[in-house]
């Protein structure tokens, strides 16, 4: 079949071309529950946008190629938990599974930051915004997935602001 001139050309390949600045989006991921959140390099904000609740992988995976056509980013960023001393745990190493089977699959360069503590700060800024409850519990990954990005965007920043 070929493709016209309106019909976008599948995003999902190795050889397509992703800039290296632009639309990133961020993974808060877990077991139950994977928080997405979406920012921009070029203006450093990052803005909590779903929860994917899908319970196989199937569904999950596809639930982000839909987010991947939608936002088409330039980079994918996974939160990577550890232990307060920095040592990580079997979640760590799920985490970086699931970061490695994201590039895989969607040819996106892919990259972890360190997670510690941001559901906590998520937590505290949704606490004190007045969400409680379901309300908070139906939020809080991808409020942590806007903290997990933010760090990211920070870090690119910091290496930009510095001539690395």
């Amino acid at each position: 079949m070929v493709k016209g001139k309106n019909q976008p050309s599948p995003h999902a390949s190795r050889l397509t071309p992703h800039a290296k600045t632009g639309t990133v989006l961020a993974f808060d991921f877990g077991e139950k529950r994977i928080g997405v959140a979406v920012g921009d390099t070029e203006t450093g904000l990052a803005h909590p946008l779903t929860t994917i609740t899908a319970s196989d992988n199937r569904s999950r995976f596809a639930a982000i190629g839909t987010l991947i056509e939608e936002w088409r980013p330039a980079c994918l960023v996974v939160g990577l938990p550890a232990h307060a001393d920095g040592t990580e745990h079997e979640t760590s190493r799920l985490c970086r599974r699931f970061a490695q089977r994201l590039e895989g699959r969607f040819g996106i360069r892919t990259h972890l930051v360190d997670e510690r503590l941001t559901s906590w700060a998520a937590e505290t800024a949704l606490r004190d915004a007045g969400a409680h409850g379901a309300r908070l519990k139906a939020v809080l990954d991808q409020a942590a997935a806007r903290e997990i990005l933010e760090a990211y965007l920070a870090s690119t920043k910091n290496k930009t602001d510095s001539g690395s």
